[in-house]
């Protein structure tokens, strides 16, 4: 989705507030439950353990998230920046050489798609910004990745929804880009393992 698009991303109460768009449904604990563990188990399968240690609770944390933007349109400040904070922290722990990388990532990343709320474009949200700080916390330079991933991503169904809708209809339909966020992040993450490529 670009900003010549008028589909819009995200709500505009992101930060907290009460959406303004319709709510999809929530996925029940019951289904959020099996992806967290199938993401830690396979953190723990693929990465050495302390980089599975951080993958495992970034991936457990991108879920909620997600489902929470799907259901609300909100990314809610309680838990994704307290979140951005323990994670900065064990990978400063974990990895010290990188900590720079860690923090400069998270910052430029959030900085990054703070622009267009900050001057006014609906189609992209806070809440955005502050999921790309936790990503860049916890992917460093491969947030980047991530993001662009997110746009490739949410192309093909703003498009999609322009043809099934048309009109004012599909120009005023909201598209949580939390869950593509998520989803580039995830991709990054274990994207490359899988696929047996050389990592850093």
């Amino acid at each position: 989705m670009s900003a010549s698009s008028a589909l819009t991303s995200r709500v505009p109460t992101d930060s907290g507030g009460a959406p303004t768009a319709s709510k999809a449904l929530l996925p029940r604990p019951t289904l959020l439950v099996p992806i967290v563990v199938g993401l830690v188990v396979l953190a723990l399968l693929t990465l050495p353990l302390d980089r599975a240690l951080v993958a495992a609770s970034l991936a457990g944390v991108l879920v909620v998230l997600s489902a929470l933007d799907l259901q609300r349109g909100i990314i809610p400040n309680r838990i994704v920046l307290p979140a951005s904070a323990i994670l900065l922290l064990a990978q400063v722990a974990l990895f010290p050489n990188r900590a720079q990388e860690w923090v400069l990532a998270g910052l430029l990343a959030a900085v990054v798609l703070a622009i267009p709320p900050l001057l006014g474009r609906r189609w992209m949200g806070m809440g955005d910004a502050k999921l790309a700080l936790l990503i860049g916390v916890g992917l460093g330079w491969g947030v980047f990745g991530a993001v662009l991933i997110a746009f490739l991503c949410v192309f093909p169904v703003a498009l999609l929804l322009l043809l099934l809708r048309g009109g004012l209809a599909a120009r005023k339909t909201t598209i949580p880009f939390g869950p593509f966020l998520s989803l580039g992040a995830l991709i990054v993450l274990f994207g490359p393992h899988l696929a047996g490529l050389p990592t850093s």
